[in-house]
């Protein structure tokens, strides 16, 4: 029994080390991340608009085009649009890319605290 309460505070340090790494990264890598998301916003309230979608409509075509899942129900007619939509999307990919980047820093972060 005396093993479970300094595991437990090991996985507890681990966990804070993690979450403060983590934080750390979006606090520094913000202005990125805040950038590309106007910029998805922005081209899918153009597309919304083009097409005759509600804002709620385009946020949502924007947001699944972005995370690069793309369910198909709504899709943009005009050329200009389907542009946008292209731009949506590897701006979704670059998201994705720096949420995956920043999550493995906190884990290596936390590993190397963990070492010492």
């Amino acid at each position: 029994m005396s093993l479970r309460p300094s595991s437990t505070q090991n996985s507890r340090r681990m966990r804070r080390l993690f979450f403060s790494a983590l934080f750390s990264q979006l606090r520094l890598l913000w202005p990125i991340f805040s950038g590309i998301l106007v910029v998805m916003v922005g081209c899918g309230l153009v597309i919304g608009r083009m097409e005759g979608w509600s804002i709620g409509d385009s946020l949502y075509f924007t947001f699944v085009t972005g995370l690069t899942i793309g369910y198909g129900d709504l899709t943009p007619k005009t050329g200009i649009a389907r542009i946008l939509a292209m731009i949506v999307g590897l701006s979704g990919i670059v998201v994705t890319g720096l949420v995956a980047a920043v999550s493995v820093q906190a884990l290596r972060s936390t590993s190397e605290s963990n070492e010492l």
